[in-house]
């Protein structure tokens, strides 16, 4: 089973310590895995509000800051190791990231594998419509009730 991550950062975001690019794209293909998905690439940035916020407001008319943004591709293309899905590119503010661990009281280290999980459950058809994920409320929707399942099967993981 083979899969491609591409991690990249917005030009002039610090880098946060202790984010290493290869752990966070071998988390991203363990998720891939573990919904036995094969010969997909994926395109993950790392950017600040502002960025996040115009991404927000061009693709979905939401003038505001989000913490992840996914935007399905679904081209594809062929090399020496076959055909490749094109799944399509996760956006994730690096500024909201720790609000949102505050808000969730869990460490950086879980809510960047929420996202994560979330954003390439996104890619591969998964919805949750209105639902959010809530504090003390459990998730009833499929997609995040997956999402928290997987995130469970991975809390050993540490990405930062």
């Amino acid at each position: 089973m083979a899969n491609r991550v591409l991690v990249s950062w917005q030009g002039g975001v610090k880098v946060p310590e202790g984010f290493d690019d290869n752990q966070i794209g071998k988390f991203v293909i363990k998720i891939l895995k573990r919904l036995e998905i094969d010969h997909e690439e994926i395109s993950l940035l790392f950017c600040n509000d502002m960025a996040i916020q115009q991404m927000n407001r061009d693709y979905r008319n939401i003038d505001a800051p989000t913490d992840i943004l996914s935007f399905e591709n679904g081209g594809s293309y062929t090399d020496d190791e076959g055909q490749w899905l094109q799944a399509g590119d996760i956006a994730i503010s690096i500024e909201t990231l720790p609000k949102n661990a505050e808000y969730f009281n869990v460490s950086e280290n879980e809510e960047l594998k929420r996202l994560l999980i979330h954003g390439v459950l996104h890619l591969n058809g998964y919805d949750h419509g209105e639902e959010h994920i809530e504090l003390g409320v459990p998730p009833t929707d499929e997609m995040l009730v997956l999402q928290e399942k997987i995130l469970s099967e991975f809390g050993d993981v540490k990405l930062i």
